[in-house]
């Protein structure tokens, strides 16, 4: 298997068609482009749980591993309680690092008022950097919970801010001596600065005001994957002009470096919204400054379409991530 997310092929026939066991409280469990699990608990408020490991990265590990479990209990609509991290730890690891660690986490958990509720930390031979994975954990009132049988055709996608922001943010780290070989260092500053961008906690707590019938943020794959696994999880097909795809200067340069697909680079801080109330949507996000653009439409039948100029292409499911070979490009030079 490539390096990066397991393919959905293999995870349907591999990992979820092993899974037997089915329980009424469970309202959504497991599949393709689904966020968050959710367990209904009572008779109106539900627990949302969401895991993700952060493997792609060193610079930056702890701020980005909060922002992405977060990001996904946001696109389920869910208010986040509480956070718990599993850290594996190389041999040799330092305690000053740890603690570095572990204090950048708590500054982020400050800032959105969610406790670390537990984990687990090791130093073991198996990795050579450390990782993190996160489990979050959030509530939602069950009259708020989104369901995929209320997403219908025509439906509006609308996006959030621009492709490929975490991607962007990373490679900028880690490959900074190179990119600054070629580029300006305005450049290369200021795409370190998409790491204050990643977070879609307030784009859902504004979406949220407003019609919305679901949300998933934009991960591995890159906008390109996320839009495939919104149309799995609506079960409908899409069509997406790629010219109202919002990018930065900064990302396409970047990508053009490393000669990246930035369609298909890592995206976490974007964050796509099915509604049937763009309009008022687009405006209010607009007005709390979080760029926000109408990209295209959910269609009947299961074509996933995009179309750049008089040209329309299908999309496929995602493979393994840019950034992956950003990062292997970098270790190289």
């Amino acid at each position: 298997m490539e390096v990066g997310k397991v393919s959905e092929t293999i995870l349907k026939r591999s990992v979820f068609k092993q899974l037997q066991v089915k329980r009424d409280e469970v309202l959504i469990g497991p599949g393709v482009g689904e966020d968050c699990s959710i367990i209904q608990l009572s008779a109106d408020e539900c627990v949302v749980l969401s895991t993700d490991p952060i493997t792609g990265a060193i610079d930056n590990l702890g701020e980005l591993a909060v922002h992405i479990t977060l990001n996904d209990l946001a696109a389920s609509g869910a208010t986040p309680i509480g956070l718990m991290l599993t850290l594996l730890l190389p041999d040799g690891y330092l305690e000053r690092d740890l603690k570095a660690l572990m204090k950048s986490v708590n500054t982020l958990a400050k800032e959105f008022d969610v406790q670390i509720i537990g984990g687990h930390s090791e130093v073991t031979k198996c990795v050579n950097q450390p990782i993190i994975s996160v489990t979050g954990v959030g509530k939602i009132k069950r009259e708020k919970v989104m369901l995929n049988s209320e997403i219908k055709a025509d439906m509006d996608i609308v996006m959030t801010k621009w492709a490929g922001v975490e991607g962007t943010t990373i490679l900028s780290h880690e490959g900074e001596e190179q990119l600054l070989s070629y580029y300006h260092k305005n450049l290369v500053k200021e795409a370190k600065t998409f790491d204050t961008m990643l977070s879609v906690v307030k784009d859902s707590e504004i979406a949220m005001k407003h019609n919305v019938y679901a949300m998933h943020d934009v991960t591995e794959g890159g906008i390109f994957g996320a839009l495939w696994e919104l149309g799995v999880k609506a079960g409908l097909g899409l069509i997406v002009d790629q010219s109202l795809i919002p990018i930065r200067q900064e990302t396409v340069e970047i990508c053009e470096y490393f000669d990246l697909n930035p369609y298909m680079l890592i995206g976490s801080g974007s964050m796509l919204i099915v509604t049937d109330e763009s309009e008022a949507m687009v405006k209010d996000l607009e007005n709390q400054g979080i760029k926000a653009t109408v990209i295209g439409k959910l269609t009947k039948g299961i074509h996933r379409r995009i179309k750049f100029d008089e040209i329309i292409r299908s999309i496929t499911p995602g493979k393994s991530d840019e950034l992956y070979k950003g990062l292997e490009r970098i270790k190289q030079s």
